[in-house]
């Protein structure tokens, strides 16, 4: 009897069972991962307030002259860094010169009028004493004039002459007397006054106080720190006053983030914050919320939207909310102001479903410090 030759299914190896064990544990495994990983996101969710519609905010100085003037030096460059009180530009300061000069010798000239008229106010006194005398006399001899004449002792014209010289008396002591009063005015009314005292003086200073003053802003330094933007800004150019030289941005820096007003409902002053920038993935840094602007951001706008009329369609406003930046990310990377960025606010874990579930509070927020 011939023996039955063996198929090549009988001679393969057998396949190991382990190889459907793990097929099966994967099957398992994986949707249920899927469904814890769901299921702790569902039970956390609301304890997080984020967005990306944020931005990075730095303090902008636009450097402007407060006199107007030709540009003779600009001393530094567009993106150069700068610190407070360097020099950024100067106007030709030889027109101020002059003015200034001008006015020292105003000073001078006020005060030689003023000692001219304290000289004047002595004479002025001297010369109504001598002429109140004089009047004194004069009154006495009119009457004497005028007893004799009534005893017929007199021609009628010795009397008129006597009353003639009287008259002249007075107005001479009466020009004297406004002689002093106008001494005594230019002396503020009384001779011994400062200089210090008197208007016109003091008008005088405060014109070369105005005039040392503008000599000084002929040279344009830096209010603070910070690096400056773009500028065209050349030696030659005449800039009047208050016109835009060069902008100025600051080292100082927060950012403003624009929350749905629905986002906004547990989000307090002083809680923490995370910040990511789209310029630096992966990199974070930790902030605290500084505060909450006290309206929508369409509120500052040229023309906010008038709701009460026409078609009115319901949309969710945004509330700009300051974070203030407390740690820097690692490697030091700068932050430039304009850069697009994503914040997530921590608001407690009693405000997700798990911290309600256990009662959890929300912690106490501090006060966040920002420049």
């Amino acid at each position: 009897m011939t023996e039955k030759q063996p198929s090549p299914e009988d001679l393969a190896p057998p396949v190991p069972r382990r190889r459907g064990w793990l097929r099966t544990a994967l099957w398992i495994a994986g949707p249920a991962l899927l469904a814890g990983i769901g299921g702790w996101l569902y039970v956390t969710s609301g304890r997080y307030a984020s967005t990306d519609n944020a931005y990075v905010q730095a303090d902008r100085v636009t450097i402007a002259p407060q006199i107007a003037g030709r540009v003779v030096e600009v001393a530094v460059r567009e993106n150069q860094a700068v610190r407070a009180g360097d020099v950024l530009f100067r106007i030709d300061p030889e027109p101020l010169r002059i003015a200034h000069e001008r006015m020292q010798a105003q000073v001078e000239s006020v005060r030689g009028m003023l000692d001219a008229a304290r000289s004047g106010y002595a004479s002025a006194a001297a010369d109504e004493r001598s002429a109140s005398a004089d009047l004194d006399y004069k009154q006495q001899q009119f009457q004497r004039m005028k007893e004799l004449r009534a005893r017929g002792l007199v021609a009628q014209a010795a009397l008129d002459g006597a009353n003639n010289e009287l008259a002249a008396a007075r107005a001479k002591r009466d020009a004297n007397a406004a002689a002093v009063a106008r001494a005594r005015g230019m002396l503020g009314g009384l001779p011994d006054t400062p200089d210090e005292r008197l208007a016109g003086y003091k008008l005088a200073l405060a014109q070369l106080a105005q005039a040392r003053l503008d000599l000084e802003h002929a040279t344009v330094r830096a209010p603070m720190d910070g690096t400056i933007g773009k500028t065209a800004l050349q030696p030659g150019d005449f800039l009047a006053i208050g016109q835009a030289a060069m902008p100025l941005i600051g080292i100082t820096v927060w950012v403003d983030a624009n929350f749905k007003e629905t986002d906004l409902t547990h989000v307090r002053v002083g809680q923490p914050a995370d910040i990511e920038v789209d310029a630096y993935p992966g990199r974070h840094w930790k902030a605290r919320v500084a505060s909450i602007s006290p309206a929508s951001g369409s509120e500052f706008s040229l023309l906010p939207a008038q709701n009460a009329t026409g078609n009115w369609v319901k949309i969710v406003q945004r509330i700009p909310v300051r974070l203030a930046i407390e740690e820097p990310a690692d490697g030091g990377a700068p932050l430039r102001a304009g850069m697009s960025s994503n914040v997530a606010v921590d608001t407690g874990r009693g405000n997700s479903i798990l911290g309600r579930w256990l009662g959890g509070n929300e912690p106490v927020a501090r006060v966040a410090q920002v420049r």
